[in-house]
């Protein structure tokens, strides 16, 4: 059984077009995801990126178009220009942790809840209202929103490192721990699913 550490981070357009289709990868190939939420700016910082706000503009005018061309390539609403973006990832990845770890509910789903709130629904994932929310929808006691705070901030810190570690600069990004193989982009994931059914 192959195993995929997913790093993303939820206010990624990148990752929200991304959708279903790991989890129906996954699905398909018997394999398992862990889903590791990360501070993207500092895994830019980190890595030799550039945060969005000090692109060049001709980098952002082609990010929009591309953004356009991939939501209606996929079929899914995206708001070029969100009410709460830039937005504070810590509250809504802290959720994902503990959520991860207390299971029960569809984790996938509020992953894709809080990537859908930023990016079509023009919510603030950084609301305690909207992540209660969100945890309940995906069938989790809406209370991880204050539980296990001190070790989100630990997870979530320590996700970044192991990041660098095993080589993310960017998201979505996905590994398959058994081969060490990487995969960066949801325009990435064809790849994916050929890598697995040739394990």
């Amino acid at each position: 059984m192959a195993h995929i550490d997913y790093y993303f981070g939820t206010p990624s357009p990148w990752s929200y077009l991304a959708g279903n289709r790991l989890e129906e990868i996954a699905a398909r190939h018997g394999a398992t995801i862990r889903y590791k939420p990360v501070d993207l700016l500092q895994l830019f910082d980190r890595t030799g990126g550039v945060r969005p706000a000090n692109r060049h503009p001709s980098r952002m005018e082609y990010r929009a178009q591309e953004l356009r061309r991939w939501s209606q390539h996929l079929g899914m609403a995206l708001n070029p220009k969100p009410a709460f973006w830039p937005v504070n990832p810590a509250p809504s990845s802290y959720a994902i942790i503990a959520a991860q770890e207390a299971g029960g509910g569809d984790l996938a789903g509020l992953v894709q809840g809080f990537l859908r709130a930023v990016w079509a629904e023009d919510a603030d994932i950084a609301d305690d209202a909207v992540i209660r929310r969100t945890l309940a929808a995906a069938g989790f006691d809406p209370d991880l929103a204050d539980k296990g705070l001190f070790v989100g901030a630990e997870t979530f810190g320590r996700n970044l490192e192991q990041a660098v570690e095993a080589g993310a600069f960017g998201a979505p990004f996905y590994i398959v721990r058994e081969t060490g193989e990487r995969f960066w982009g949801q325009d990435r994931l064809d790849f994916l699913d050929r890598h697995l059914a040739s394990l």
